[in-house]
């Protein structure tokens, strides 16, 4: 229920600008370029709907590598591991991995990407020797997925990217680990407990 209460939620959400007042409220404990950033954002929401999924995703991961700039959790948070919502993240204008993939995540699905198509996935970055997340996207479900990065700018197939070894993958309907030529469900997302906060953030508007 709570996934589908934040699905229905967010589906609403992406219908309406944010008010003026929300606007002047994270203008007033951020700055203007956090204002200007959320703008910015609804306008990529509002604009896009109708191109093709590729140039959906182009855009998207654009849009957030330029504005986000790397800041791990703990300097950032004062946390070993936080998962901020879109709008806390373009706030701030700061993140780290994670940040990242959750919202081109959120954004893609408010673009009216299929959640099926989309998994948030962790990987070891091999040269980093360090675990890492990046956004998978599926045409189908037999497709190599593309991969959305913080780390380079380009979209590229997974099986372009040696330096990422898959582990684990979710979105809001399951949670997969990932082996040799298959991907097996194992449990459902909601049990992530950093997941589960992430919604009922995003459920009251932050």
């Amino acid at each position: 229920m709570l996934i589908i209460g934040f699905v229905l939620s967010l589906s609403a959400h992406s219908e309406r600008d944010m008010t003026d007042l929300q606007l002047d409220t994270i203008e007033k404990k951020y700055n203007k370029f956090a204002r200007q950033r959320v703008i910015d954002w609804q306008a990529l929401i509002r604009e896009n709907h109708n191109l093709p999924e590729q140039e959906k995703l182009n855009r998207v991961n654009a849009f957030f590598n330029a504005n986000v700039q790397f800041i791990d959790d703990q300097a950032l948070w004062d946390k070993k591991d936080y998962w901020a919502t879109p709008i806390e993240t373009l706030s701030i204008g700061g993140g780290d991995c994670e940040d990242y993939a959750i919202a081109k995540y959120f954004t893609l699905k408010q673009l009216g990407v299929d959640e099926n198509k989309l998994r948030l996935t962790y990987v070891k970055a091999v040269e980093l020797n360090q675990a890492h997340m990046v956004l998978t996207y599926f045409e189908n479900k037999r497709a190599v997925p593309l991969v959305l990065d913080n780390l380079i700018i380009e979209i590229k197939y997974a099986t372009q990217r040696t330096d990422l070894i898959p582990v684990y993958s979710f979105n809001g309907s399951g949670l997969w680990l990932t082996k040799p030529k298959q991907n097996q469900r194992v449990s459902d997302a909601a049990r992530l407990s950093l997941w589960q906060n992430l919604l009922l953030r995003i459920q009251n508007g932050h």
